[in-house]
């Protein structure tokens, strides 16, 4: 592909990518909220109770608004990275009321991922395939670092995703997808299992076995001992940080899925030399 043209595809790609991020940011903030409410329509209907009254919250409505004075957000206020520092520069417009960095954060890793997506595969299939893959991973690790819940709503929908992409081979084949999808799911259920009969407690959720069988779905089984250990090592080495510098109590607990999203990630792009590596040290 002609380097211009691939610049192109590069920029335009990080542009929706910074604008999808925009969107994640959305998705973070209002999909939790709008599962606790569906949670507690369910228990007052097994109850027999009133259903509680509040305001229609989706994913589109009502309109973004500041959660510390409601001032509705406006077109102008609502470009991202822009309006974060040139315009609002960080605060409300309305109450001066500091805004997170998260917001401008998860919109340029979510551009960054996307251009090197589109450099790395060019304009092809796998390029539309990894975007969507990646755009869930940002989304579902942000959630689960917030509240330690994977949205069903968004694993599973990926999972599926994940098996159609393969049907053709994209990413691996149905079979090695297949595989992939009921190994990962069982990998994890049984160190839950086992983790839960030594100790009597839970050490992870049901959704990082979602996830898992999602990635093991995108890349296939034999990706998963990467992802799987991949995680484990970065997710031990954080925790223990948080524990000794941000003095963060032991029984506190970490969510995993993020860590899971990351490996998953780096599966995608540098999975078959990782498994290389991988098999070279046991040989």
């Amino acid at each position: 592909m002609p380097t211009e043209s691939l610049g192109t595809l590069v920029f335009l790609t990080g542009l929706i990518g910074v604008c999808v991020g925009s969107f994640i940011n959305v998705v973070v903030y209002r999909l939790p909220k709008m599962m606790e409410r569906e949670w507690q329509a369910q228990c007052a209907e097994l109850r027999n109770e009133p259903l509680p009254v509040s305001e229609k919250l989706t994913l589109s409505h009502p309109r973004s608004r500041c959660p510390q004075c409601g001032h509705q957000i406006t077109a102008i206020e609502n470009i991202p990275l822009i309006s974060y520092f040139l315009i609002l520069k960080g605060k409300c417009s309305s109450c001066k009321a500091p805004i997170s960095l998260r917001y401008p954060c998860i919109e340029a890793i979510t551009g960054t991922l996307s251009a090197y997506t589109a450099w790395h595969l060019g304009p092809t299939i796998y390029t539309a395939g990894a975007l969507l893959l990646i755009w869930s991973l940002i989304a579902l690790s942000a959630i689960d670092f917030d509240t330690q819940l994977l949205p069903d709503s968004i694993t599973q929908p990926l999972l599926w995703c994940g098996l159609l992409f393969n049907l053709n081979g994209t990413f691996t084949s149905l079979s090695n997808a297949l595989i992939g999808a009921m190994v990962g799911y069982l990998v994890l259920w049984s160190i839950f299992w086992l983790f839960k009969l030594a100790t009597g407690k839970e050490g992870m959720g049901y959704g990082d076995f979602k996830l898992l069988a999602a990635l093991g779905a995108w890349l296939g089984w034999t990706m998963l001992p990467a992802i799987v250990l991949l995680s484990s090592v970065v997710g031990a080495v954080v925790g223990l940080a948080l524990i000794t510098t941000a003095r963060r109590g032991r029984d506190i607990p970490i969510p995993f899925g993020p860590y899971l999203a990351a490996a998953g990630g780096i599966a995608l792009f540098w999975g078959p030399k990782l498994n290389q590596s991988y098999l070279g040290m046991l040989t």
